[in-house]
């Protein structure tokens, strides 16, 4: 792709890291930049250490109220407000990063700086097909080499299609440790008022790094083994330990789950106008905990998740999973006061909280008095995406399964096999099949990454499952891949089976939004609404689930009873239930490497991922320049060096000069050389003989012609066909 004068209209609004970038709905191409560093919370630049008190900040070393002077939030990254601060990574300045918002079909320039002084970078954005620029996904040793410190790398790519998307860092634990921010793709048309709501567990002890060490060693306090946490159905919580939540990274600080007493941290504020309809646009950004959203007096209309449209649902609430998007409306039609917008873990029964403040203009400056809809057996509460089928019987609230919801648009079926299209099925078990539940797999294989970008440097990946001995009722550690072919029609049954289960997966595609056409659910008690059996219909064969298929062997493509066929939802990122699993579908039309995962952080780092290798004759090549990374010494190059030194041999020497983005070859003078040189004299002077006899033709003719046009009568030209107008 190559940029063109401004004359294709490059319009940028920058409107301060606190507010993000919005294209100009005319423009064609935009163009912005994010730089990537480490902050520390509860810090000013100018004013230094800050401290909380009743929702505003306050320098360090004065004290409220005698000669306080409030410090503005602008500047400060305040986390749960928790005054000891903690080191997070984020883009210019913000946690989470500023929204990026263009329109559909705009081509989107992103220059990303890396400043971290000790890591690498790349940035993922999550939900986008990336049709023919594969190598913009952003994952490090897949789809291009991680940006090193102090380098720049120029995400480009067309914005498409509509919907809420996100951004985030794709290496190791930098994206809980705050690399994240919302992305939105408007339609033109679109004019109605929206808010951004980032979610995302917190915890201003330690980083994610950390976390995730705990999780595979143990978590210690006091010589004792601390408990995870868990669901409402008993499912379990890998130890990611919370202190809090946040709402587009405020929260605060609640050192006892069972009451109300915190540490008054400024909090998010949405502000609306009675009588108006708001869309919000939320993102699951956290590193392992859904999150159950709900605003006081106030119900909510969802639209879409993940982009795609649905059959609007009016819900008290409902549960995002990490990787997730939801959009929802409300109107502004309740009394004029503040009402509390609610971000709860299904944590169970203590779970953190993160809370912002719904403001219609008018109210006070005084924090919401509101309270949660209470559900009764003659009111209950409709919740939306549950991981599990019900919640206990006291609680007088329902789940409506994802499943359950029916696609907005009639034109959108799930793709079928035509003409010589094939229906391909493979079943992938994401779970914990290792001793003491570890390591993360996916088929019982634990991903292992390549040394080099295995989308831009194929014939380089040393770390195939091939070579290794993977079965049935093994475990293995390789680079995890299965090929698609181009327009097949893939069936994918999605297993969370066998002996590793406990915990729910949200899976998330890259490369694909896919069709979601059925779910099937374990069996739970209906009164406790806790875990009694796997759903049935899969037959794992064998303790590990490794090699699974249908208990019904009749069970086989568009054969699988319940399927909806007609109006399945859209998807790029779907919870599988523990004990559970989903068909989803997709059509192999979109050529490339992709990568598909666990979305909570600590499973996919420890290696619960695979990538798809879709039509690979038809990967399109990498722009001109695109780095290149390796081990080294590299066996694959040696080799390749060994094989030109041994074509050195029969022809004229070759010295190959190498560089880290290509090779040259320049070819060593032979005792020939004069003879050809002479020879290639003859043949020019040949030419140039023939060039001016020709030159001298042609001045004749046009001596002619200017005779001709003096004695010609006036005519009316016509456009040469040969050339169209600019």
């Amino acid at each position: 792709m190559v940029l063109g004068p401004f004359a294709l209209i490059v319009l940028l609004l920058v409107m301060g890291p606190s507010f993000g970038y919005e294209c100009d709905k005319s423009a064609t191409v935009c163009r912005t930049s994010l730089v990537i560093e480490d902050r520390i919370t509860m810090m000013h630049k100018v004013h230094r250490k800050v401290y909380p008190h009743m929702g505003k900040l306050y320098r360090f070393d004065v004290d409220y109220p005698d000669n306080a002077t409030e410090i503005p939030l602008e500047g400060v990254i305040t986390g749960d407000g928790y005054e000891v601060g903690r080191l997070v990574v984020v883009a210019n300045n913000s946690m989470p990063g500023p929204p990026i918002i263009v329109y559909v079909g705009q081509r989107l320039i992103i220059d990303v700086t890396n400043k971290l002084p000790s890591d690498t970078v790349t940035l993922h954005w999550h939900g986008l097909p990336q049709h023919k620029t594969p190598w913009m996904d952003g994952v490090p040793f897949i789809t291009q080499c991680p940006i090193l410190s102090g380098q720049t790398f120029t995400y480009d790519f067309i914005a498409e299609p509509k919907g809420t998307f996100w951004y985030h860092a794709h290496t190791g634990s930098m994206r809980s440790n705050g690399l994240n921010g919302a992305f939105v793709i408007k339609e033109p048309s679109s004019t109605i008022s929206e808010h951004i709501m980032v979610v995302q567990g917190f915890n201003h002890n330690r980083s994610s790094d950390l976390d995730f060490k705990k999780m595979q060693m143990g978590h210690f306090e006091k010589r004792q083994q601390m408990p995870t946490t868990e669901s409402v159905d008993g499912g379990f919580f890998s130890r990611f330990f919370l202190t809090s939540a946040l709402i587009n990274g405020k929260g605060r600080y609640y050192p006892n789950l069972t009451k109300d007493d915190h540490n008054f941290a400024p909090l998010t504020m949405y502000n609306v106008q009675f009588g108006n309809t708001y869309r919000f646009r939320v993102v699951n950004a956290g590193a392992l905990y859904p999150m159950r959203i709900a605003i006081d007096n106030h119900s909510l209309t969802l639209t879409a998740s993940d982009g795609f449209d649905f059959k609007p649902v009016v819900a008290e609430s409902f549960i995002i999973n990490p990787g997730e998007r939801y959009d929802f409306f409300i109107v502004a039609e309740q009394p004029i006061a503040n009402y509390w917008v609610r971000a709860e873990t299904i944590e169970y029964p203590n779970p953190h909280k993160a809370k912002a403040i719904l403001r219609y203009s008018g109210a006070g400056d005084e924090e919401p008095t509101s309270s949660r809809k209470i559900c009764t057996p003659t009111d209950r509460c409709l919740v939306v995406n549950c991981p599990f089928t019900n919640f206990p019987a006291g609680t007088f609230t329902d789940c409506m399964l994802f499943a359950q919801l029916r696609s907005l648009f009639d034109n959108d079926p799930a793709p079928v096999p035509t003409g010589n299209e094939a229906l391909v099925e493979h079943f992938l078990n994401f779970a914990f099949p290792g001793i003491d539940n570890f390591p993360s797999s996916v088929n019982g294989r634990q991903f292992k990454f390549p040394k080099v970008s295995a989308l831009t440097q194929p014939f380089e990946i040393d770390t195939s499952c091939d070579d290794q001995d993977c079965g049935s009722e093994k475990l293995c550690q390789c680079s995890h891949s299965l090929t698609l072919h181009h327009n097949d029609v893939v069936q994918f049954v999605i297993l969370n089976m066998g002996v590793g289960t406990g915990w729910s997966h949200p899976i998330h595609l890259h490369g694909y939004s896919f069709y979601v056409l059925k779910m099937g659910y374990a069996t739970y008690n209906e009164t406790s609404a806790k875990f009694i059996a796997p759903n049935p219909d899969i037959d794992c064969r064998g303790h590990f689930c490794n090699d699974a298929t249908w208990s019904d062997p009749s069970w086989l493509g568009d054969n699988v009873p319940g399927l909806e066929l007609s109006y399945p939802t859209r998807k790029d990122t779907l919870i599988i239930p523990s004990g559970g699993y989903a068909v989803i579908r997709v059509k192999a039309d979109n050529p490339g490497v992709w990568l598909m995962h666990c979305h909570i952080e600590l499973h996919a780092n420890d290696g619960m991922m695979m990538y798809i290798n879709n039509s690979y004759e038809m990967h399109p090549p990498p722009p001109d320049g695109f780095p290149i990374c390796h081990n080294f010494p590299s066996e694959y190059r040696a080799r390749k060096h060994a094989t030109n030194d041994r074509d050195m041999t029969t022809s004229s020497p070759v010295t190959k000069i190498v560089t880290q983005i290509e090779e040259v070859e320049v070819v060593a003078d032979d005792g020939d050389g004069m003879k050809a040189f002479w020879i290639g004299i003859a043949v020019m002077s040949v030419v140039c003989l023939l060039l001016f006899a020709y030159i001298l033709h042609l001045c004749k003719m046009v001596k002619v012609l200017e005779e001709w046009k003096k004695s010609a009568v006036e005519t009316k030209g016509v456009d040469n066909p040969s050339f169209s107008k600019l």
